[in-house]
């Protein structure tokens, strides 16, 4: 029998767990499929290694079944290997295949991933490293920090996601102080949070502006305007009802290129919902087409 073209990457530590009963069910369903082997993760540090390894072996489609975390980090291993990238979405909120127009129904995006159409994806891109929905430094930063003690806690669900803005923006507020350039253009400023969207789908969910330069392949960034706790926490329930007003609740700038200095060297800056050190100034910026996605075809159908 012929070597399958496809791996699916399995991240069990994503929203929908490994022994969970529909979950299971997935993963008999794809080693019992001649078209796919199926690699699962152990720990998720081991995934840039089973990538690069998923991708020495010679496949053609690697699929990540996951968050969007997940996604960002199968995403970034496959730019420049000439490897397609298939999304299973598994996690909290999917907003990467949700996007792309994937359902989030596991068995439908996998018949997708196998023989759906491939199509270019335009990337985010901050110091290097890549994001497919945002990239932010302050607040949503600290949230994430909350978040995983929430998790751990009540599991993984958007109503335990939703406590950890609250429970982060009452006890660990604290200001930006910046200095922010777009497109060679320079403002000194005080926010609490700097959050630049790469995905036009994200941006239209909670009813925020510059969806459509961002489909051109720009960056929108949203600054929140500097206030106290009690009012960034009831712009943070605007955005979730879909209530925001831009100039009134946040500030917005369209461009190619953003870059943020901030008085501290190193920051958390979190990536698709994940967490990680960088030294500044931060530079962002798209890679225009630099990876192949499947998604589905024309007709809506997987094949």
């Amino acid at each position: 029998m012929a070597k399958p073209k496809t791996c699916v990457i399995l991240n069990p530590s994503s929203g929908k767990k490994k022994d969970d009963a529909h979950t299971a069910a997935l993963i008999d369903r794809i080693r019992n499929d001649p078209r796919a082997d199926l690699k699962v993760l152990d720990k998720a540090d081991d995934l840039d290694r089973i990538v690069r390894d998923t991708v020495a072996d010679g496949y053609e489609t690697i699929v990540a079944a996951g968050g969007d975390g997940t996604i960002g980090g199968v995403t970034a291993c496959l730019v420049d290997t000439g490897v397609t990238l298939g999304v299973l979405p598994m996690g909290t909120f999917n907003f990467v295949a949700r996007g792309l127009g994937i359902p989030e129904d596991p068995e439908e995006a996998f018949e997708i991933a196998l023989d759906g159409e491939a199509r270019p994806m335009t990337l985010g891109d901050v110091n290097g490293r890549i994001f497919l929905n945002n990239a932010s430094l302050g607040a949503y930063a600290t949230v994430l920090d909350v978040r995983e003690g929430v998790y751990k806690r009540w599991g993984r669900s958007r109503i335990a996601a939703y406590w950890s803005v609250i429970k982060a923006m009452l006890t660990l507020y604290r200001p930006l102080h910046m200095t922010v350039t777009v497109d060679g253009k320079s403002m000194r400023l005080r926010s609490p949070m700097a959050f630049v969207a790469s995905s036009a789908y994200q941006l239209e969910q909670y009813q925020f502006d510059g969806a459509d330069a961002v489909r051109q392949g720009k960056l929108a960034l949203i600054l929140a305007p500097d206030s106290n706790r009690l009012r960034l926490l009831w712009r943070s329930a605007k955005i979730l009802v879909g209530a925001i007003h831009r100039d009134e609740d946040y500030i917005m700038h369209i461009g190619n290129e953003i870059t943020i200095e901030t008085r501290h060297k190193r920051r958390l800056v979190a990536r698709d919902g994940e967490n990680a050190r960088m030294e500044g100034p931060y530079r962002f910026t798209t890679r225009r087409n630099a990876i192949m996605v499947r998604g589905p075809r024309d007709d809506g159908t997987p094949a």
